[in-house]
């Protein structure tokens, strides 16, 4: 008796299973799917460590002068890459699939690891800084960049078509925790990399030249290549692990496989809820090939002006020079304050997660807005006052935190749901593009513009710098506020029907 009763029991729960699907399942390959998130941060974040023990290393140059301009440019080359990985993201995406281009996207952050580590690799005497190995490292960066382009575009969309819409906005928002997460570690990989040798580049005295101090010549020669290298680890992994998560069904069903996202659909929700999903992911794929426009041009409009204004509230310019801007407010361990403010990214890019789906896409986006402005505002109003430096510190940390609970992670959301089954992966491709130009844009004007003067008044470039960035978050709350839809609790099929009534 006792045997049929555990018999029937057992068939009871795998039937419970089979029709709500398995969570383990799902989560499984979503940490696998945010591993390209925590390098797309880790990539992104290891220059702000690696910066000027690469600068002093190109200074010992012979062949030619290693100028600020060189500096600047080297700094942002990575970027360069994104704009073109994002822009090829679409094209990917489409046509070899979600995750063939993640497994691309893994082996070139690998490959881009260990050759901005070892850039004198089979063609260049190591340790002899060249005009030549200038270039070669700065390859090495684009094709990182390149993995990171394809990853910020295709791992929210990978999220996006895998989770059941009650949860998506969640399950998309640990993408930017990983991405936070990423560069956190890597914040913490330069700390301990560096140790002592936390100074490679100092100002001649009443010269104003930056010269080389010998008591940093490892961090020269040796710190800054740990610190690239280090990334060799978790690419290795996730290009490794990728390998095991399925195709998106909604990618299976755009190539005819529906026998087969209807499985993985089953998996994830439930066998009845799964037929359901299936065919209303055939009902909005009837024409596989729709144009760009199709559903007007607000809809396209919206999502570039999301990742333009993601980018233009300044926030990229702090993380790549955080270490910098701490030293320039009088601080005395740069870096130590650069991994707190980490801790506090990451803080806060956890209440996105779990507000996400409560409270919605817009509120979290409007109230980020304007904690960003409050945040701009007092930097503007406060840098360079020697007695006010706690609150110049103080007003940066918040405006860094409400990044990371609302334009951070909510704009990967959005950009993840808003576009119609027909058109995303161009749509995508396009809004991240756009998304990249703008960060390039930013990271390279915003030491220039730090650094004005007004005549006597050093502190000028400062108030201006922050006091745009005020401005333009205060632009972004009323653009969320007019024009963007609130996604919430919406099917991906349901966008569609939604940017039909707006055309």
């Amino acid at each position: 008796m006792c045997s049929v009763f555990s018999v029937c029991s057992v068939h009871k729960n795998e039937m419970i299973m089979k029709d709500k699907g398995s969570k383990g399942y799902l989560i499984s390959i979503v940490m696998v799917a945010v591993l390209g998130g925590l390098l797309f941060g880790y990539d992104t974040a290891v220059i702000s460590g690696a910066e000027k023990g690469l600068q002093a290393f190109f200074m010992e140059a012979k062949d030619f002068t290693y100028t600020d301009g060189w500096h600047g440019f080297t700094s942002a080359s990575a970027l360069i890459g994104c704009i073109i990985g994002s822009s090829l993201s679409g094209l990917l995406a489409t046509n070899l699939g979600r995750k063939r281009s993640l497994i691309i996207a893994g082996l070139l952050f690998f490959i881009s690891a260990l050759g901005s580590m070892e850039p004198e690799f089979l063609f260049f005497n190591y340790g002899e800084p060249t005009y030549s190995l200038l270039i070669m490292f700065n390859f090495y960066r684009v094709i990182g960049g390149i993995g990171v382009g394809l990853a910020s575009a295709i791992c929210p969309m990978y999220i996006g078509e895998v989770a059941p819409s009650n949860i998506r906005g969640m399950l998309v928002s640990w993408n930017q925790f990983a991405i936070i997460f990423g560069q956190l570690v890597v914040y913490f990989v330069n700390f301990f990399i560096l140790g002592d040798h936390i100074q490679p580049l100092v100002e001649e005295m009443g010269k104003g030249i930056a010269a080389i101090n010998p008591a940093a010549q490892w961090t020269v020669t040796t710190g800054w290549r740990y610190m690239f290298g280090s990334e060799a680890v978790p690419a290795g992994l996730f290009a490794l692990l990728i390998c095991f998560v399925p195709e998106t069904p909604r990618y299976l069903v755009s190539i005819g496989r529906d026998d087969v996202a209807s499985r993985i659909l089953a998996k994830i929700n439930g066998t009845s809820k799964a037929a359901q999903i299936l065919q209303d992911i055939k009902d909005t794929m009837v024409v596989k090939t729709e144009k760009l426009m199709t559903y007007g041009a607000m809809c396209i409009f919206v999502g570039i002006m999301l990742s333009v204004f993601q980018q233009a509230v300044g926030i990229n310019a702090v993380l790549y020079y955080a270490p910098r801007i701490f030293g320039d407010m009088g601080m005395d361990d740069p870096m130590m304050l650069t991994v707190f403010m980490g801790i506090i990214n990451i803080s806060f890019t956890l209440v996105a997660v779990f507000t996400v789906e409560k409270w919605g896409r817009k509120p979290l986006l409007i109230s980020g807005s304007l904690g960003m402005a409050l945040g701009a505002l007092g930097v503007a109003i406060t840098f360079g006052n020697e007695s006010l430096a706690l609150v110049t510190a103080a007003s940066l940390l918040i405006y860094s935190a409400s990044f990371m609970f609302s334009w951070g992670p909510i704009t990967w959301v959005l950009i993840a749901e808003i576009f119609p089954n027909t058109i995303r992966g161009g749509a995508v491709a396009i809004a991240v593009a756009f998304q990249w130009i703008f960060n390039f844009i930013v990271s390279s004007t915003f030491v220039p513009m730090f650094n004005m003067h007004l005549g006597s008044d050093e502190n000028f470039g400062h108030w201006f710098t922050y006091g745009l960035y005020g401005l333009i978050c205060i632009v972004a709350a009323i653009f969320v506020w007019r024009l963007v839809p609130e996604t919430k609790g919406k099917t991906l099929e349901d966008m569609s029907r939604l940017w039909k009534t707006r055309k």
